[in-house]
């Protein structure tokens, strides 16, 4: 991973923008903002807005097909192809984009990873690879093909051109309904939570949510530093890495002030809440920022604008409801 302690990520994110723009061509979507009261969410705020971006909807069904697709048109793509390790979305998301460009990409996935994932990289063309149970598992075996075969590496969410690509979501939010007053995020390894939060730096206040069996930045902020953390529960496919990415702690180190645990009991009653009431399917990493509200974790104040990221929806219909 390069050294990005000096990194201007509001330059670096403008920079994937135009790429993307450029070099993309349909492959992605602006995704839909929808504003609605609090009350619409049964949360008792007195002029308080709910943003909800609706990221799911993205190619690749997540997010991760912006950073993704920056990673691989920002570099040279041997003949081998792309290789990736993944709990799914980066994996879908890279397959997808390798496909978009015609080259190869191998997808290394955890035992924990649901089977909608795997048929869904299959269909997508990827040799799909079934390591160990968890995210680590899949990394060491990821990382020793890259060494044999030479493709290209594309991290789930440590590289700098992923966390560009994931900090384009800040930048089209704010050009769709401008700046909200607070912005709030799922955290697994930390790449969305790192764009983010270096797209917004201090000028909205976002705030990092993980499950309580899955806590990578709430413990290395108790620590001061990285550490690893046992994973589980029920958003473990997505939010399962062990420990904290480089580059997200960085920037969160300077850019978030708040870490929330939220319960798996709290996020499905979410997840079931987004499909009861708006016929939103997505997965359980989509549902932790409605969690904290709901569950009163995050408490808005009285007007303010608070936007909250659906960031995935590859999960099986039928476990939803």
């Amino acid at each position: 991973m390069n050294d990005t302690k000096n990194t201007d990520w509001r330059s670096e994110i403008d920079s994937a923008a135009r790429r993307l723009g450029e070099r993309a061509g349909h492959f992605l979507r602006e995704t839909p903002l929808w504003k609605l009261p609090a009350s619409a969410f049964g949360v008792e705020a007195p002029g308080a807005e709910i943003w909800l971006k609706l990221e799911h909807m993205q190619v690749s069904g997540s997010f991760k097909a912006r950073g993704m697709m920056n990673r691989l048109l920002a570099n040279d793509i041997p003949e081998s192809g792309v290789v990736v390790a993944s709990g799914g979305n980066a994996g879908i998301a890279t397959a997808a984009a390798a496909s978009a460009l015609g080259v190869p990409c191998q997808v290394f996935l955890p035992g924990v990873s649901p089977e909608a994932k795997r048929a869904r990289l299959r269909a997508l063309g990827a040799e799909v690879v079934v390591v160990g149970q968890l995210y680590p598992d899949a990394l060491a075996a990821c990382l020793a093909r890259q060494k044999e075969s030479g493709a290209l590496l594309t991290h789930a969410y440590d590289q700098p051109e992923v966390v560009a690509g994931a900090g384009t979501l800040g930048r089209e939010i704010e050009q769709q309904g401008g700046l909200p007053d607070a912005v709030l995020v799922s955290v697994g390894g930390g790449g969305l939570i790192g764009g983010l939060a270096g797209w917004f730096e201090q000028r909205a206040r976002v705030v990092a949510l993980e499950p309580e069996k899955a806590p990578t930045l709430f413990r290395a902020r108790e620590a001061g530093e990285p550490v690893d953390v046992d994973v589980g529960g029920i958003a473990a496919d997505s939010l399962g890495a062990r420990r904290i990415g480089a580059i997200a702690w960085e920037i969160t180190q300077k850019q978030v002030a708040q870490a929330l645990l939220l319960s798996d009991e709290s996020i499905r009653a979410a997840q079931q809440w987004l499909w009861k009431e708006l016929k939103l399917a997505v997965e359980p990493a989509a549902a932790l920022p409605l969690a904290a509200l709901q569950s009163g974790a995050y408490v808005p104040r009285a007007g303010e604008k608070v936007c909250l990221i659906i960031c995935g929806a590859n999960v099986d219909p039928a476990t939803v409801a």
